[in-house]
């Protein structure tokens, strides 16, 4: 006799990407290839990216999580940003920004809707945690499957 299988997670999937003019993009490889070995399905591009090009690729990519490295004022582009996911219907879509956010500005991330800032000297392992728990239930690193 044939169970039907329950459907499993899918693994959790996240765009790393960079808005602005910043090009230094070390940060943001080495949070990429951590969050790969914790099982999530990472979609990575290189810098300078636009945000109607990140808005379009989260869209065409079905990512659960945006993360943003930021490592010069490119921040203050985040909240255009998070405008940009309302306006095509991509609230639910979680954003998480990491680098170089002066304290004074992180209010202005929050209250545009980003779940979580990470500084400088953040641990991989704080920054996997959050992710999984902002992605939900839905989506799971392939290693808990």
């Amino acid at each position: 006799m044939n169970h039907p299988q329950e459907p499993t997670a899918r693994p959790i999937k996240i765009l790393i990407t960079k808005i602005g003019l910043d090009g230094h993009d070390r940060g943001s490889r080495v949070v990429a290839a951590h969050l790969r070995d914790a099982g999530m399905e990472v979609v990575y591009t290189p810098p300078w990216q636009e945000i109607n090009a990140v808005v379009k690729l989260a869209l065409e990519e079905d990512v659960d999580v945006i993360g943003l490295s930021c490592l010069a004022t490119d921040h203050l582009l985040v909240p255009k940003l998070m405008q940009a996911l309302r306006d095509q219907g991509l609230a639910h879509i979680k954003v998480v920004v990491g680098g170089i956010v002066p304290d004074e500005d992180e209010a202005l991330l929050l209250d545009a809707g980003v779940s979580r800032v990470f500084h400088p000297g953040s641990s991989l392992d704080d920054i996997t945690q959050t992710i999984t728990d902002l992605a939900g239930p839905a989506a799971v690193p392939d290693e808990d499957r």
